[in-house]
């Protein structure tokens, strides 16, 4: 295929401008042709805010389009099966981001679509791509901290999304840990055997009252024993909350929370430094543009996809065993997801 890439993203929300503009600011190989989006204002403006006049309400005139050699999945997670299965049968590579549906029947149909077109799909987990975490792979995979008994992964928001988001997000285990599914799953393999979840309404009643939790910790137990536990919670007073550490038999590997100075202030009342990032898009705008180079190259350049679809159906396959815990009040055992399908 020749270069540049021409993309067209598809919802102009959070996610989808800030994607739009990493095309255009910091994807060399790749172009924006277009922006769509059901409300026409919100494409038109991420359309003008990243130097383009093309924009639009309608999915599928884009996926008609000679011009369009790829599309940027970035609207409801209700819709991304339907729009995949469109998107391959019309012949265009996909980006899309997480997760895929909150149903494994419909992730199944999807992934049969992509395959069937022999279409590029790859899933928005963009913490694959951070170097920090990349590091602990490689530390993990290079054996330099033996063999891994335990890992374990923190991840606070600073504050909760509107209600009326989580009310059709899936819930907490497959809107937010599901990052940390996919995280345990690039650290350790999908050899997952176990889940237990314990969860609590903490931080706000009115998730309670729409059947969520906001507070939560996960154990996954794989098969070579290894012990992996994830800590959720939908606010943190300090700020944006990432941490991860993986402890072996030689010795262990940590990544803390990431800051935006490294600036230290020492006096004789107190040693301080500033908080943590406070949000998602800023702790990891790094990750997103190497997703979307990853994303690029490997179209451009006949590669595999860097997150397959497949790779990023056992993620839901985990958060469904966690809501299956949470309501049984027991370990779920991942072949009882399985064996629903």
């Amino acid at each position: 295929m020749k270069e540049p890439l021409r993309v067209a993203v598809l919802g102009a929300g959070r996610i989808g401008k800030m994607h739009a503009e990493h095309i255009v600011h910091h994807v060399p190989r790749a172009r924006l042709v277009s922006v769509v989006d059901l409300q026409e204002e919100l494409a038109q403006d991420c359309a003008a805010e990243c130097g383009i006049d093309d924009y639009g309400v309608s999915v599928s005139s884009i996926l008609d389009r000679s011009d369009v050699d790829a599309v940027a999945i970035c609207t409801s997670s209700t819709t991304h099966t339907e729009i995949i299965e469109a998107a391959a049968g019309a012949g265009k590579h996909i980006f899309c981001e997480k997760p895929i549906d909150l149903t494994l029947e419909r992730i199944d149909s999807a992934l049969e679509a992509v395959e069937s077109a022999g279409v590029l799909l790859q899933v928005g987990f963009q913490k694959r791509f951070d170097p920090s975490y990349q590091r602990i792979r490689r530390a993990i995979d290079d054996g330099e901290i033996g063999t891994p008994y335990s890992v374990h992964i923190a991840s606070r928001d600073p504050a909760p999304p509107p209600i009326e988001f989580l009310r059709t997000s899936g819930g907490l285990f497959l809107d937010m840990t599901i990052h940390d599914f996919d995280m345990s799953c690039f650290l350790m393999g999908h050899d997952v055997l176990t889940v237990y979840a314990a969860a609590a309404v903490r931080v706000d009643p009115a998730i309670g009252a729409i059947g969520d939790v906001d507070t939560a910790t996960i154990v996954l137990q794989y098969g070579d024993g290894t012990l992996l536990t994830i800590e959720n919670g939908r606010s943190s007073a300090f700020g944006y909350d990432q941490r991860v550490e993986v402890f072996g038999s030689k010795g262990s590997i940590r990544v803390d929370n990431a800051y935006p100075t490294t600036a230290t202030l020492s006096t004789e009342e107190s040693v301080r430094r500033d908080v943590p990032y406070h949000f998602f898009l800023d702790r990891y705008k790094g990750a997103y543009i190497e997703e979307l180079r990853a994303f690029t190259e490997a179209v451009l350049d006949g590669k595999p996809s860097p997150l397959s679809g497949k790779e990023a159906r056992m993620p839901v396959v985990i958060g469904l065993a966690a809501k299956l815990s949470l309501k049984a009040g027991r370990p779920v055992e991942i072949a009882e997801i399985a064996s629903t399908t």
